[in-house]
């Protein structure tokens, strides 16, 4: 590299061009908007409740003390590590849904060699609630997830694949303990050490009873196994972790950034509550705590969320007395399913790359990037190959990982952490106000918080302001859903009725009794004693659910709660289009409306426009014959076409004078025919009702409802 001074002449060509001032833009700006408010055209109001300036400016920054930090230095808003990914590029990860050990082993061991390295493993309900395989109903063992229930299950799971330099992250759900107690179990049998384990055995209880709304056991009974795992995690498994706090329920159920910060940071810090009374200091939990965090399409909304999620976290810890080290954030990032799509699914694949880039831009210490049929179906592999490879051309094509905190110093970016870090604070102390999380959850405070988020953020993708790109806007309307096999999970279940069983027979009449004394050991202990415990009786022959039901012999199931949501805004829509492809498959064809273009072209091709792409969104054929002079024109080509529905086109100023010619000269030929005007002038409506219009489609309208009112109007039923 030159390091030498540069040329005087660059030093001149500088001074050629004056520098550009604030007040040198904002006129500009003004000419542009011909006397259009300022503050009304050029801010935008945000469902966190920030307005997003048009511009920012060193001033915007002068004063946020974070600013001046380095990477990895408290309060770690631009990484937990000075190096950045330039010493440890974030890991690779993909969830693994595959039901059977045998498939999870081969699935795993094909991603592993295909770039992945960390392992994502997703259990079945079954296996999360503590339950063997003959215990649990049919559609909870294999769906959506893989069925362990003994030490030979995880071993098949796991042949051949190296703990020691492969991330485990285990999704566990409420409680991590028994499959922990497995894990152990297995690596004792192999004579390997458990402190090469990396990764996180995650428990997440107050996560699964926000969309759950139940829990199999108390909270304080999960709280119990949380600071057993977690002592003897200090203990033997030093960069094992066994706390996950997942944004996932608030996110998915249409939460801002803000609510989502503060009530994923609330979770955690009972989390640490929890675990001092259980004589676990913050110096012991902070490090064993990941946080799992949804990442939207609002991209530098979401960049900001997860470096502001960094600074909350490390002032709570601190509050708790913790260290520095304690204070660092380790991030897993998931891409979101908020707004992934059934119908142009190939969409969802471009939504997941900007998440993933604000994933890494954000900076994750690991990553989930969801196939784009992920929400439709199980992913086949050519859906998780690109999922995977969009990761890889992020760290090795586009080399993100060559560059520490590439959002860092951006007036934005810097701007936006700041007052989402402030605003969720607050929220987080009116939290801590109603007794803590569970306490809120219990009331219901987070539930309808969100619900009001939620809805407004529906209103808008119903109303089209919010684009869903080959949903709400740019619909295909020739389209088929894709053809998905229902779930038969009858076949598997009796499989695996019949391994246990078997697995239970195999044993003799001294190895059950051994199994008998080991499981009556378990009751009454605590801490790692507790975790010694049933290790051994995994070792002896128990199965989890056996050992579970020792560990949890006195406890009951939490009390319930109102849980959230989980949705998709497109959802709506895809159920009006499904009703149109069930309409084709009945009459040949699917419904129709007529365009009665009136007028110039100027007069009529914007509500045109609309009016085609309002009914693709609903799977409707357009029918168009061009440009009418006459009603009577529109009327003949209206019956010829045969279609059920005619939507006039034109303009407001027209309209009075149109409307009725129109609609009695179409009634004369068509009796039955639906009539809607595009457009819909207030002090025009009532007359145009009178004169015979059925519905009007406009820019204000509830595009769903209206959908459906139309689809009921033509006996298109859902």
């Amino acid at each position: 590299m030159n390091t030498a001074e540069p040329p005087a002449k660059s030093d001149r060509l500088l001074e050629e061009f004056p520098a550009a001032s604030y007040d040198d833009w904002r006129k500009i700006v003004d000419a542009e908007l011909k006397g259009a408010p300022f503050e009304k055209r050029m801010f935008s109001a945000t469902y966190e409740g920030i307005t997003l300036k048009p511009i920012y400016r060193s001033e915007d920054v002068a004063n946020l003390p974070h600013v001046r930090s380095f990477p990895g230095q408290a309060p770690f808003v631009r990484g937990s590590s000075a190096a950045g990914y330039l010493q440890h590029p974030w890991d690779i990860s993909q969830e693994i849904h595959s039901s059977s050990p045998a498939e999870f082993n081969q699935a795993a061991r094909n991603s592993l060699s295909r770039g992945l390295n960390a392992l994502n493993m997703v259990l079945d309900k079954a296996t999360r609630h503590g339950l063997d395989p003959d215990w649990a109903l049919p559609h909870d063992v294999g769906c959506g997830g893989l069925s362990i229930a003994t030490v030979e299950d995880l071993g098949k799971a796991l042949e051949g694949i190296d703990l020691e330099k492969v991330s485990l992250f285990v999704r566990s759900g409420a409680s991590a303990m028994p499959f922990a107690v497995l894990l152990a179990a297995l690596l004792r049998k192999r004579k390997q050490p458990p402190s090469g384990l990396r990764g996180c055995v995650e428990m997440d209880p107050l996560g699964v009873l926000s969309h759950e709304g139940s829990l199999p056991q108390s909270l304080p009974g999960g709280y119990r196994e949380m600071a057993a795992l977690t002592r003897w995690a200090v203990a033997h498994a030093p960069s094992l972790q066994t706390i996950c706090v997942h944004s996932r329920a608030w996110h998915e159920s249409g939460a801002s950034a803000v609510q989502e910060l503060a009530f994923t940071l609330a979770t955690g810090v009972e989390y640490l509550r929890e675990m001092s009374s259980h004589e676990l200091d913050a110096n012991a939990v902070g490090p064993r705590v990941r946080f799992a965090i949804t990442v939207g399409e609002n991209f530098f909304m979401e960049i900001a969320k997860l470096r502001a999620l960094r600074l909350l976290w490390a002032r709570a810890v601190e509050a708790f007395g913790g260290d520095a080290k304690a204070q660092r954030t380790w991030l897993h990032v998931r891409t979101s399913h908020w707004n992934k799509t059934v119908y142009d699914a190939h969409n969802n694949i471009l939504r997941a790359t900007v998440e993933a880039f604000a994933g890494v831009a954000g900076g994750c210490d690991s990553m989930q990037v969801g196939a784009f049929d992920e929400i439709f179906r199980p992913p086949d592999d050519f859906g998780q190959r690109l999922a995977r490879n969009t990761q890889l051309v992020l760290q090795k094509e586009c080399e993100m990982a060559h560059v520490i905190d590439p959002a860092g110093g951006s007036w934005y970016v810097e701007t936006l952490t700041a007052e989402l870090a402030a605003r969720a604070w607050s929220l987080f102390q009116e939290i801590e106000k109603r007794g803590g999380m569970a306490a809120a959850l219990a009331a219901g405070f987070p539930q309808a918080a969100i619900a009001l988020t939620a809805a407004e953020k529906i209103k808008a993708v119903r109303q089209r302001r919010q684009s869903i790109i080959g949903v709400n806007q740019y619909a295909n309307a020739r389209e088929k859903a894709p053809q998905v096999s229902p779930a038969e999970p009858e076949p598997f279940h009796q499989r695996r009725v019949r391994q246990i069983a078997s697995y239970r027979t195999s044993l003799e009449d001294a190895e059950n009794q051994c199994v008998l004394a080991r499981l009556a050991e378990i009751i009454g202990r605590k801490g790692v004693e507790l975790f010694d415990a049933a290790v051994e009786a995994a070792l002896a022959g128990a199965t989890l659910g056996e050992i579970v039901r020792a560990l949890r012999i006195h406890d009951r199931p939490c009390p319930p709660v109102q849980p959230v949501l989980l949705m998709r805004p497109a959802l709506a829509f895809e159920k009006v289009r499904a009703a149109s492809e069930h309409y084709a498959v009945l009459k040949g064809r699917p419904p129709q409306v007529f365009l009665c273009n009136m007028g110039e072209l100027k007069e009529h091709k914007a509500r045109a426009d609309f009016a085609r792409g309002f009914f693709a969104a609903g799977g409707y054929e357009v029918v168009s014959a061009g440009t009418f002079a006459t009603p009577a024109d529109a009327a003949l080509a209206f019956a010829k076409s045969a279609a059920p529905a005619a939507v006039i086109c034109s303009t407001d100023e027209r309209y009075p004078l149109l409307v009725p010619l129109l609609t009695a000269a179409i009634r004369a030929k068509s009796p039955r025919a639906i009539l809607i005007l595009a457009g819909n002038p207030p002090e025009q409506a009532e007359a145009h009702k009178k004169a015979g219009i059925d519905e009007f489609i406009h820019v204000r309208a509830d595009a769903v409802a209206l959908l459906q009112k139309i689809h009921h109007l033509l006996g298109v039923e859902s």
